[in-house]
């Protein structure tokens, strides 16, 4: 779709050497003062951005990105925030839980209007968060673990703008090499109950030299528990390692499960073949859903 895009936009520019121009940079996120709860840190990872120009698709595009637009005089333009959806870089969508910028500009031919977007989760966005700045945190090791998760503070890894104070962090090596854990937002008071044939999604920051799988478990009215495990966040190179965010995409996971009471969810590791030790982090888990 972008290669088409680029061919298209080159042509046009060919044909037409006269267009207006639009310069977009990087999305910049901002608390709503009108959600009713508390949406945690503002962490992102919204690189892209589907762009209308008088309600006509113009397409999908990394951002920062400058646009040469067969359009001048008064026009309104639309920038919608755009994910990695399951974090697969061909799987660009727009993320349904942030508004869209519109502006009504006058494009002038041959000038560049620069745009700085700024979104923001709608009003009506509901949340179950973890931030594990609390005394107690909702992320309990299970049966079957080798390995105990705790809290951190390591300097070295600690980013204050993604983690305030404290993260999940664990450790693997050759003999504590197993993790298995789950959420326990119900036993909390913080029951997630996600809606059915809706929007939902698993937003987390992760820091990891070790793979890491994250899950969706329902408890069914009758207290049976069926885990579903969804998407592997893969391990960075020692070297290169940072905090990174994933968005996880559970609306067919949700429809897929019948008489479910409430929701959890589930982290499985293994340490990684062939590695004596590696390290998992997590921060900022939540579920947003309408």
């Amino acid at each position: 779709l972008i290669l088409g895009l680029g061919i298209l936009l080159n042509s046009c520019i060919k044909n037409n050497p006269d267009p207006s121009w639009i310069e977009i940079s990087k999305w910049q996120m901002q608390q709503n003062p009108d959600l009713v709860g508390i949406s945690g840190v503002l962490t992102h990872n919204i690189s892209n951005a589907w762009v209308y120009v008088n309600g006509k698709t113009i397409g999908v595009f990394e951002l920062p990105v400058k646009l040469p637009l067969l359009v001048e005089g008064d026009a309104q333009i639309q920038i919608f925030p755009a994910i990695l959806n399951n974090g697969i870089s061909a799987t660009k969508k727009i993320y349904p839980f942030l508004e869209p910028v519109k502006m009504n500009v006058t494009l002038v031919k041959n000038e560049v209007l620069k745009i700085d977007p700024v979104t923001q989760y709608y009003s009506s966005v509901k949340f179950n968060i973890e931030d594990f700045e609390g005394a107690t945190n909702v992320v309990k090791d299970g049966t079957g673990t080798l390995v105990t998760s705790g809290t951190s503070t390591d300097p070295s890894i600690l980013d204050p703008t993604i983690n305030e104070n404290k993260f999940l962090k664990v450790n693997l090596d050759a003999t504590n090499n197993i993790w298995i854990a789950s959420t326990i937002f119900n036993q909390s008071s913080l029951v997630m109950d996600l809606p059915v044939g809706k929007e939902v999604y698993l937003e987390i920051d992760y820091y990891n030299t070790n793979r890491v799988t994250s899950g969706l478990i329902g408890v069914n009215t009758s207290g049976g528990i069926t885990d579903n495990p969804n998407v592997q966040m893969n391990p960075q190179d020692d070297a290169s390692v940072h905090w990174k965010k994933i968005y996880v995409d559970l609306r067919e996971v949700v429809s897929g499960m019948s008489n479910i009471s409430y929701y959890e969810f589930s982290f499985q590791a293994q340490i990684d073949d062939g590695a004596s030790n590696g390290i998992i982090c997590l921060d900022n888990i939540k579920a947003v859903y309408f």
